[in-house]
Formats: C-alpha cells, sequence, structure tokens
C-alpha cells in the first residue's frame, strides 16, 4: 500500500523474514530449518538485483516516489529502462520461485500446512508479479525485458508441470503446481496482459489456499501421511474433504464456470490474438499437464483401492468442523470468484478497477467468434488432461506403471527434479563451502596467528626485565606493602566505635585547621 520503492522493500524484505521464520517453524525438524535457510538465502539473491534497480531509479529520477517515477519514465533512455527492469525482474524471480530460482519454494513445503496455503499460495511469491504489474510503465519500455518475462513465466510453468506429473508427496505436488501457475502470471506480464495476470493471482488465491487446508486436512485423517503412494479409497472416509478437494482440482485444471477458467483463459487468449503463438502453445501445453497432475492427485487420493497400511485405516477420520469451515468459503470463492471479479471476460469489475493503473480496461478485442473458439479449446485441453488422468489411474493403472518402467530414465530426471539441486550443489555450493574453508584457515592460521604472535613479542619483551622486577621492583613493593600494613594496624585503633572518641577527634582537627589557617594568614 505504500507510494514509493522504500516502503515497499522494507514489507517486501518483511514477507520474506516471515517466511524464513514460518518455514522453519518446526525447528528441531533438521530438514524445515534447511529449508528456512534456502528460503533465505535464495530469497537474498532475488533482492539484489531489486536493491540495484531501486538505486538505479534514484540516480536517475532522484526520487522513489512511484507517482514521480512513472511522471518522468519517458526520459529513461532504452538502454536503462531494459537495465532496470532486467534488474526487478531478478528480484521478482527470487521471490516468485521462476527459473533458476524456483529451488526453494518445493523445500518450503517443510513447514506446517497452513503456511504453505497462506505465504506459498496467496501472499509471498505473488508479490514478484505484482512489483513487475507496478512497474509496468518501465518495462513497457524495453520489448527486451517484457521478452523476458514472458519466456521466464513460460519456461517455468511447463519445466514445474513436468515435474508436477511424477511427484509423490501430496504437497510437493502442489508446490510445483504453484510454481507452474506463477509462471503464467509471469508469462501474463510479459505479453501485457496485467489485468489478467492480477485476476489469475486472485484466483490462483482462492484454488490454492483449498488444495493445500484440503491437502492438510487429507494428512491430518492419515495421521501425518503425506505420500500419495500410501493412500487410495479416501472418498467415502472424508467425504467433505473429498469433495472440496475436487472443487479445487476443477479450478485450477480451468473448467468453466470455476475460477481458474477464467482467468487462465484470459491470459492464453491475450497470447494468441496477439501473435505470441509460440507462448500461447507453452501455455497450452503446460494447461494440458496440470489438467493432468492434479487429477492424477486426486485419483491417487481418493479413488482406487486403499494402499494405507492397517494403523493408519483404522484410524482414518474426517477433519473437525474448525479445519472443514475455512474450506467451504474458500470453495465457494474459488467456484464464484472467478464470475464475481471477471466477468464478462476482458470487461469484469477488475478489469475496470485496474483500467487506470494498467491503462485500459480491456486487456485485448476479439470478436465473438474467436473468443468462443478460445474458451472451446481451453476447455477440451483441461477434459483432455481429466480423462488421460481418469484412464491412467482409474481404468487402467498398469498402464501407468508399465509406462513409469518403459520411461524409466525421464521418470528419474523428472522425480528428481531435473537434478537442479544437485547442479546447484556442484557448482555453487561446494565450491563457497570449499572457499569458506580455505578462509577459515587463513582467518586461524595467518591472522590469528598475527595476534598471537603479538602476544608471544610483548610476553619476551617482558621476560628481560623479570631480574629488575623481582629484586628491586618486588623489593620496594614489599617495602611500601609492609609500611601500608603497619599504618592499616595502628589506623584501625582509631575506629573505637565509642562515640566521645569520634568527639575528641572531630574537635582536635578543628583546633588543627584553624591553626593552619592561622599560619597561613600570617605568612
Amino acid at each position: 500500500m505504500g507510494n514509493n520503492y522504500v516502503v515497499l522493500f522494507i514489507g517486501w524484505e518483511g514477507v520474506g523474514l516471515c517466511s524464513y521464520l514460518l518455514i522453519g517453524y518446526y525447528y528441531d525438524k533438521v530438514s524445515a530449518a534447511k529449508a528456512a535457510s534456502k528460503a533465505f538465502v535464495v530469497n537474498r539473491i532475488g533482492d539484489a538485483g531489486f536493491l540495484v534497480a531501486i538505486f538505479l531509479v534514484f540516480v536517475n529520477f532522484k526520487t522513489l516516489d512511484y507517482t514521480k517515477v512513472f511522471a518522468q519514465v519517458g526520459q529513461l533512455s532504452p538502454d536503462m529502462a531494459t537495465a532496470i527492469a532486467l534488474c526487478l525482474l531478478v528480484g521478482a524471480i527470487g521471490k516468485s520461485a521462476q527459473l533458476p530460482l524456483h529451488t526453494w519454494l518445493p523445500d518450503a513445503m517443510e513447514g506446517p500446512t497452513p503456511v504453505s496455503a497462506l505465504i506459498h499460495a496467496a501472499t509471498m511469491v505473488t508479490a514478484g508479479v505484482y512489483v513487475i504489474v507496478r512497474n509496468h510503465a518501465i518495462f513497457d519500455l524495453s520489448p527486451f525485458a517484457m521478452s523476458m518475462v514472458a519466456f521466464v513465466g513460460g519456461g517455468t510453468a511447463l519445466f514445474a508441470a513436468t515435474i508436477g506429473l511424477v511427484q509423490t508427496d501430496i504437497k510437493r505436488v502442489l508446490a510445483y503446481s504453484t510454481v507452474s501457475q506463477l509462471g503464467y502470471m509471469f508469462l501474463g506480464c510479459g505479453i501485457g496482459a496485467y489485468t489478467a495476470s492480477v485476476f489469475h493471482v486472485m484466483t490462483h488465491a482462492f484454488f490454492k489456499a483449498l488444495l493445500f487446508l484440503s491437502a492438510g486436512s487429507v494428512i491430518h485423517a492419515l495421521s501425518g501421511e503425506q505420500d500419495i503412494r500410501k493412500m487410495g479409497g479416501l472418498s467415502n472416509r472424508i467425504p467433505w474433504t473429498h469433495r472440496l478437494f475436487l472443487i479445487g482440482t476443477i479450478a485450477i485444471a480451468g473448467l468453466p464456470p470455476l475460477a481458474g477458467f477464467w482467468s487462465k483463459d484470459e491470459i492464453m487468449a491475450h497470447a494468441f490474438t496477439h501473435h505470441h503463438y509460440l507462448l500461447y502453445g507453452m501455455a497450452a501445453v503446460g494447461a494440458l499437464m496440470t489438467s493432468f497432475y492434479m487429477f492424477r492427485l486426486t485419483y491417487l487420493t481418493f479413488y482406487g483401492a486403499s494402499r494405507m497400511d492397517t494403523h493408519t485405516a483404522e484410524h482414518v477420520h474426517e477433519s473437525p468442523m474448525v479445519m472443514v469451515a475455512p474450506l467451504l468459503v474458500l470453495a465457494f470463492l474459488s467456484i464464484v470468484g472467478g464470475l464475481i471479479l471477471g466477468f464478462p471476460p476482458e470487461h469484469g469489475w477488475l478489469h475496470g478497477f485496474l483500467g487506470p493503473v494498467v491503462g485500459g480496461g480491456a486487456e485485448h478485442e476479439a470478436g465473438a467468434g474467436m473468443v468462443i473458439l478460445l474458451m472451446s479449446i481451453a476447455i477440451v485441453i483441461a477434459l483432455l488432461g481429466w480423462g488421460l488422468a481418469h484412464f491412467l489411474y482409474a481404468v487402467s493403472p498398469m498402464t501407468a506403471e508399465g509406462w513409469a518402467e518403459r520411461f524409466s530414465g525421464a521418470y528419474r530426471v523428472l522425480l528428481n527434479k531435473y537434478y537442479v539441486d544437485e547442479l546447484y550443489d556442484l557448482l555453487f555450493v561446494e565450491p563457497l563451502k570449499r572457499l569458506g574453508a580455505m578462509l577459515d584457515w587463513f582467518d586461524r592460521t595467518v591472522i590469528d596467528g598475527i595476534v598471537r604472535g603479538v602476544g608471544r613479542l610483548t610476553d619476551w619483551g617482558a621476560s628481560g626485565s623479570t631480574w629488575i622486577e623481582k629484586h628491586i621492583v618486588y623489593a620496594g613493593l614489599n617495602v611500601i606493602g609492609y609500611g601500608n600494613h603497619l599504618a592499616a594496624r595502628e589506623g584501625r585503633k582509631i575506629q573505637s566505635g565509642m562515640v566521645h572518641h569520634y568527639a575528641a577527634i572531630i574537635v582536635a582537627g578543628l583546633f588543627l585547621l584553624v591553626l593552619v589557617v592561622q599560619l597561613f594568614a600570617h605568612m
């Protein structure tokens, strides 16, 4: 809500700090502590770029106030506009977990599930999208920066969706889904569909929070189990959670009239009508995979034969109303939120509200026939993903297992997230650790050696005066000490505790003082 970059950066860092603390909430759990540190460090990389952007803004405009900056933005040279936009993009990539700084978000699932629902579905990770939209006046001056935003988003949407196809942890599937959906938002920003991107930010908050909290309800029902290979047959055991999770799945898959359909279709339609056909293709393939892996998650969790162990199966129970009630609210918003905010398409309430900021209410103007065609294609894509998941995980589960064995190499690569974490460890983490070890050796050997050498030199210089110290100084100190001892022994006799003794001493002192004064007066 601030009106300048300083307030924005303070809030930006505040959210990052809160994220670090909440991810590491289970502080006695090693994996949670490492995930929190990873999130903190990776976000600092992005924040470095964000700070450089703020510095460049101040150098060029002598102010950090939004209104003044955007009023003078036409004065920027194309190169400087590109530099500022790319630095802002670096900050947004770090905060919104886009390639190549995406690795922290899946690990952030080590935190409590409500944290995932709040910060990593609706609050923190969408801050990068907000920054790009808020600074669209700068990005609009740089076609290169806009293309970078779009292709980073499209690439991330595809990259994360492929990983989500094979993940087995219920929260990790949703985590990669979040990364993928953020990619759609970046893609929308990169092609100028700013309102559509903000629209998707809002609808995504509804259905992704619903999915995360529903996943938490499943984990609660199964006494902490998160592996979907050990679930199944839960639709009748936890019916409320099942229905609500299904609503969230349909919403994110992009089926009408739920919220995800309107916002995702708007981004894809804008890409097509503005001739960004490659980006449209990337978005369409990502939408197909999104529908597939979300329905895969639903089928493996709630349908088919139970794969739970006996102890877990005996204790399965529906969550209490205190957990279900928020899901009902989010389910309602997932159903009608898109209609309330963005209907009719490109002319809804949100478009009119953001029009003064992003330069117009309508994101694109297309004929009714084209709109209907693009909507139909989006619906067919979502249904294809659902149908494929239904076939592989409800009709013929053995086929899915056969494909996993047949394409075991690709399956293993996807399951291990393209080995990106291992690559980063090899290229950055381990070399930096070795550098740290070398610097530690230099500190202990050279720096500390100099300090210890000064101490030894002082000790050596002091040892030369030992004889003088022992035979002369100590002798003198002993004489003085013995004199002090005698004076103290005799002086203690004055402190008799008798009041008349003290009175006599005071009177004698007064006479002595008067005598001294008289002597000095006659000199």
